[in-house]
C-alpha cells in the first residue's frame, strides 16, 4: 500500500523529520525491548490524555469515573509491582455511556473523538505487548522521556487558551508518532514493519482530529499558537537527548 498521500500532511504539518541519527540508534536489535516498552507506555499516556480531557471538560462525574475506570488494569500492569496482565480483554469491553454535563458546541464531537482515540490505544497497548510475549521480551518499568513534559511546557495557563494549547500539543505527538513509525518501519523485520505501517492510519486520525477540536474551541486563529507549539516539538526532535524513547531527540552519544 501506498503511504505517501496520507503521510504528506504529516510532513507538512510537522517542523522537521526525525534525524537519521535517532532512526540508526532505534533500529539496532539490542535496543527494540526499550523501544517497544516505550512504545506499550506511550500508547496507556494517549488514552490517560483523552480520559483526562473528556473528565475535566465534558462529562458528569458518573461518565467520568467510568471513563476512568478504562484505564485501571493497563495501568496496573505498567505501574504495578506484579505486571499483572488482567488488561488482556478490558479493550474489548470499553462501553460508551457518556453524559455530557454542558452545552458547549465542540462537547459531544471530542466525546466521539477521545472515546474512539482511547479504544484504539489500549488496543494498540495490547497489540505491543502481544508482540512481546510472542518475542520473550520482558516488561520492564523504565523513565519518561523529556518529550511530552517539556512540550506540556507551553501550554498557555488561562482558558480557554489552555485547552487549545492542550489539544494542539496532542496533535504534535499524534503526528510525531505517525511520522516516527512511518520513518522506523522500513529498519525492522517483516512482523514488525507491518504492525507499524498498520498504526499509521489511526495515528493521522488522532492528529486531524485533535487539531480539528483545537479550532473549534478556539475563539480565534490557532495558526501562531500552531507554529509556536510546532517549534517547541522540533526543537526536542532535533537536539541531544541522553535517552533513547520513541520520542527522544538526537541521540547523545
Amino acid at each position: 500500500m501506498n503511504y505517501a498521500s496520507l503521510l504528506a500532511p504529516i510532513y507538512a504539518f510537522l517542523h522537521c523529520r526525525t534525524p537519521d541519527a535517532w532512526i540508526q540508534e532505534a533500529r539496532k536489535p539490542e535496543n527494540l525491548t526499550l523501544l517497544l516498552t516505550d512504545h506499550m507506555v506511550c500508547e496507556l499516556k494517549a488514552a490517560q490524555t483523552a480520559v483526562w480531557l473528556i473528565r475535566k471538560y465534558v462529562a458528569d462525574k458518573p461518565s467520568g469515573d467510568l471513563v476512568l475506570s478504562w484505564l485501571t488494569p493497563y495501568e496496573a500492569f505498567v505501574f504495578g509491582e506484579h505486571h499483572s496482565s488482567d488488561f488482556i480483554h478490558a479493550h474489548k469491553n470499553l462501553t460508551k455511556s457518556i453524559i455530557v454535563r454542558n452545552e458547549l458546541p465542540w462537547a459531544d464531537e471530542m466525546v466521539e473523538k477521545m472515546v474512539l482515540l482511547i479504544k484504539e490505544e489500549l488496543h494498540h497497548f495490547y497489540q505491543v505487548w502481544e508482540i512481546m510475549q510472542a518475542r520473550g521480551l520482558v516488561y520492564e518499568k523504565i523513565t519518561a522521556s523529556r518529550y511530552a513534559k517539556a512540550l506540556l511546557r507551553e501550554v498557555t495557563t488561562h482558558e480557554p487558551d489552555t485547552l487549545v494549547d492542550k489539544l494542539i500539543c496532542g496533535a504534535y505527538i499524534e503526528a510525531r508518532s505517525c511520522e516516527r513509525f512511518a520513518s522506523l518501519a522500513p529498519y525492522l523485520d517483516a512482523q514488525l514493519e507491518k504492525f507499524y505501517l498498520s498504526l499509521l492510519r489511526s495515528e493521522a486520525r488522532h492528529y486531524q482530529d485533535y487539531l480539528a477540536l483545537a479550532a473549534q474551541v478556539s475563539p480565534g486563529d490557532i495558526a501562531p499558537r500552531v507554529q509556536a507549539i510546532g517549534v517547541a516539538e522540533a526543537r526536542l526532535i532535533t537536539t541531544p537527548d541522553s535517552e533513547l524513547r520513541f520520542h527522544s531527540g538526537v541521540p547523545a552519544l
